[in-house]
């Protein structure tokens, strides 16, 4: 049998700007979204969802909806009550945390405004749509737990609103790392104490606002019972967790479940989640024994798909009168919303090994303390704890400056990990195993004309210019590649951190990759595909990725997190290493050669001293044929590899950003922003930069734009865009963006995360930018979202001499709305 020889390539893949394989579909309009799926026989879910945010369902009645055109079926969650499952909180944070059970649709009393109360099936989705309005719900409405502060402290003994009365309380976990009980550091108290003797005690409250991932494509689900499996398509971040939730809560084995994530469009987090929809589908399809369908609305998804962020933030940072930091102490309150989220509870958790940032902090202490609130519940959004452990740290490196009178640069240098100390160990614990922020420091000032501003700044103040301008900076590290396995177990988390992944050598020579990360718009087809073509030596074109079919893939942890480059591309190398390993003695047998004397180089087995050689699709068709295999080697040189890391990865770097502020009416305008990122090797540069631009305007928008907002009786009223302020193309500007390259040793590719970086730096050097702009006005904090309002405030009140920034500007109320 003769090969299709693959032709080797010369040329690296790794480092190349290539265009995104999946970009052709995607923007021709041939993708495989879920809501795009048409079934024979396939009937249409609608929701009837909840106003209230806490109330006991007294009536249901469904005989209207059930007499409308098309509907086949109504069901609420007492008919399901036995089939439908349970939505599970996969990170117990302590073994005592309090957890709400969490039925995809409640029998007797709801915990949030647009929680699901009822379902009515019909043959089209209008029909649905139009016959849920005739489902008429009687509730008898109970306090509600809405302002997180007031919720944490309420109790049945003092009478406080609930949000789940029979609990007891609304806290339901409290986490303390400690750097003296760890070994890793010294006594925060003790630091904090000598300051106060002898340095400088800072303290500072900060307002993480709560926001709404608004990933493009809402939330669908398909699910068709009609086969030897139950085959569910969904538009996850998740297909492998699912499954498992799917049969671990309903009874049904695994085997026959089948999910497949199609086309995502996006989720930043926001699809990290076995949702109440999905449970409900997977309920009804096996109840009526009919393929069904449900894709939701935008103001569904605003309301009732998980929030992010929602933290109250209290800090006390000792430094000496020079500006070298002793001790850090970090006191939360993290709002969970109504239910205890998959990974909900932990997100906060994963910012307690972040908060001492790239600065060498002695000691070291970080509480925190999740609350249950009759809200929708909340889980990771982009970044996932990082971004509120960087912002309060970058905020807080800020008012140091300030209250020493130093550059706030200079300051930061004082304090970071030396690019010479590496691999240092944190006083979270943490083994940083590779940076060097002074180059990237120096590169971001040289783009940014960091020295020009600050002079351009001097003369604005000097001339009284009403229009100030404000530079800010956040130099970040984060911890991403959410890994390893004994660490995550060690912190009680319900999963591991490996992935992994298979190549298959197929007999034309062409490869089959199989990858269990999952994508939803990061470019895997792409840079994965080149990391492939690299290793053995084949063309790019030749390498087809697939990926989100449990069929297909029977084992993978996902994606969230930025590991899927990290791990799940660590994963392929050590299986493509495999797959060269086992062709070895397949290509000496058919050369006549040693195994000692063979090379591979560009896709070749060759024999040194000769022109002797063969392609490694040779070698695969060889293979396949059998014909003349050496004794004891079996047909097929396909290999598989699980990775499971011995560190998480941590990509940092220097953001700098120039912000103009009109101090008669609070207006911001950005003037510039630069960011130096060192993210190790970079596999595809082109991906690179869409992800940090993406990223930054998330980041951005939380701090000028983004916001859910309750009013008193906890009715999102930032439930459509016209209210949620997301931000467009005109909104922001061009970034000027680079790399400074020191390259991970805890992978082979010295590859690091780079799918929330953007976003996990770029709110604080925003905010920090808006502060420095009038802080010689007497304004030293400004509640995000910095809307021309609350910066207006802000000026007027510091000016008047009057009340704090925060009494003056309370969360925005229904008649005020969002600036």
């Amino acid at each position: 049998m003769t090969a299709v020889e693959a032709q080797p390539m010369d040329t690296k893949e790794i480092g190349r700007d290539r265009r995104r394989k999946e970009d052709a579909r995607l923007i021709t309009g041939r993708t495989r979204w879920t809501d795009n799926l048409q079934l024979n026989g396939m009937l249409h879910l609608a929701m009837v969802r909840s106003p209230f945010a806490h109330a006991r369902i007294t009536t249901i009645d469904t005989r209207a909806a059930e007499e409308a055109t098309g509907v086949v079926a109504v069901l609420t969650g007492e008919d399901l009550a036995d089939t439908q499952g349970a939505c599970i909180n996969a990170w117990a944070i302590t073994t005592d945390q309090v957890t709400p059970a969490h039925p995809p649709m409640p029998v007797d009393r709801v915990a949030f405004a647009g929680e699901t109360v009822a379902v009515v099936v019909a043959r089209s989705a209008a029909e649905a749509r139009d016959a849920a309005e005739l489902v008429e719900i009687d509730y008898d409405e109970l306090p509600a737990a809405l302002d997180l502060k007031e919720a944490a402290a309420a109790s049945a003994e003092n009478g406080g609103a609930l949000a789940h009365p029979d609990l007891g309380t609304n806290k339901s976990a409290f986490w303390r790392f400690d750097s003296a009980e760890a070994g890793t550091g010294g006594d925060v108290d003790e630091a904090i104490a000598q300051a106060r003797e002898d340095g400088v005690v800072l303290e500072r409250e900060y307002r993480q606002q709560r926001l709404i991932p608004a990933f493009m494509e809402p939330r669908s689900v398909v699910v068709d019972p009609t086969g030897e499996q139950i085959t569910v398509w969904s538009a996850t971040q998740i297909p492998h967790i699912l499954r498992f939730a799917l049969a671990a809560t309903t009874g049904v084995p695994e085997s026959k479940i089948r999910v497949i994530a199609p086309d995502v469009g996006g989720g930043f987090g926001g699809k990290l989640q076995q949702t109440p929809e999905e449970m409900i589908a997977f309920a009804v399809a096996r109840r009526l024994g009919k393929p069904v369908k449900y894709t939701e609305t935008r103001s569904e998804s605003l309301l009732s798909a998980h929030h992010g962020r929602d933290q109250w933030q209290k800090l006390t940072l000792a430094a000496t009168k020079d500006g070298h930091v002793t001790g850090l102490k970090v006191e939360l309150l993290a709002d969970l919303g109504a239910y205890v989220a998959l990974v909900g509870g932990g997100v906060p958790v994963l910012g307690a090994f972040m908060f001492n940032a790239i600065y060498k902090f002695p000691a070291y202490q970080f509480n925190c303390q999740t609350v249950l609130t009759n809200k929708t519940w909340t889980d990771a959004y982009r970044g996932a704890g990082r971004p509120e452990a960087t912002y309060a740290v970058e905020r807080l490196m800020d008012e140091l400056a300030a209250e020493l009178g130093k550059d706030p640069l200079e300051v930061r240098e004082m304090n970071w990990i030396k690019h010479e100390e590496f691999p240092f160990t944190t006083v979270a614990g943490l083994e940083y195993d590779s940076g060097n922020y002074e180059a990237a420091t120096a590169r971001a000032k040289e783009l940014f004309g960091y020295d020009d501003l600050r002079a351009e700044q001097k003369r604005r103040r000097d001339s009284g210019d009403p229009v100030q301008l404000g530079i800010g900076v956040s130099t970040f590290t984060e911890m991403c590649g959410l890994a390893p396995s004994r660490v995550l177990g060690q912190l009680n988390y319900g999963a591991g951190g490996w992935e992994a992944a298979s190549v298959r050598m197929l007999p034309t020579g062409k490869v089959e990759v199989i990858t269990g990360a999952s994508a939803h718009g990061q470019g895997h087809e792409t840079a994965f595909s080149q990391i492939v073509a690299d290793r053995l030596g084949v063309p790019f074109e030749d390498v087809e990725i697939l990926h989100g079919d449990t069929q297909v893939v029977p084992r993978g942890m996902d994606t969230y997190g930025s590991r899927s480059l990290v791990v799940g591309g660590e994963a392929l190398v050590r299986a493509a290493d495999k797959v060269i390993e086992k062709a070895k003695p397949i290509a000496a047998h058919l050369l006549e050669a040693s195994i000692d004397d063979l090379e591979f180089k560009n896709g070749r087995f060759g024999v040194r001293g000769t022109d002797q050689g063969l392609a490694i699709g040779e070698i695969a068709t060889a293979s396949f044929a059998a014909h003349n295999l050496p004794d004891g080697v079996e047909p097929g040189i396909d290999a598989d590899a699980t990775y499971d890391p011995v560190n998480f990865n941590f990509p940092h770097g220097t953001h700098l950003c120039a912000m103009e502020v009109d101090t008669e009416t609070g207006e911001t305008r950005m003037r510039k922003y630069t960011c130096v990122d060192d993210i190790g090797v970079i596999i595809n540069p082109l991906i690179v930069s869409g992800q940090v631009h993406g990223g930054l305007v998330q980041g951005i928008a939380q701090a000028l734009w983004e916001e859910a907002v309750y009013d008193d009786s906890g009715t999102l009223v930032s439930g459509t865009f016209t209210d949620y302020l997301l931000p467009t193309a005109a909104d922001t500007i061009s970034f000027d963006i680079d790399h400074t390259s020191s390259p991970s040793t805890t992978n082979s590719l010295g590859t690091k995360g780079v799918g929330e970086a953007g976003t996990i730096a770029s709110t604080p050097a925003v905010v920090n930018a808006v502060v420095d702009a009038v802080r010689h006005l007497g304004v030293d904090d400004i509640q995000m979202p910095c809307t021309p309002e609350r910066v207006w405030k802000a000026i007027n009140t510091a000016g008047s001499g009057g009340e704090t920034v925060d009494a003056a500007v309370p969360h925005l109320s229904t008649e005020e709305g969002q600036a």
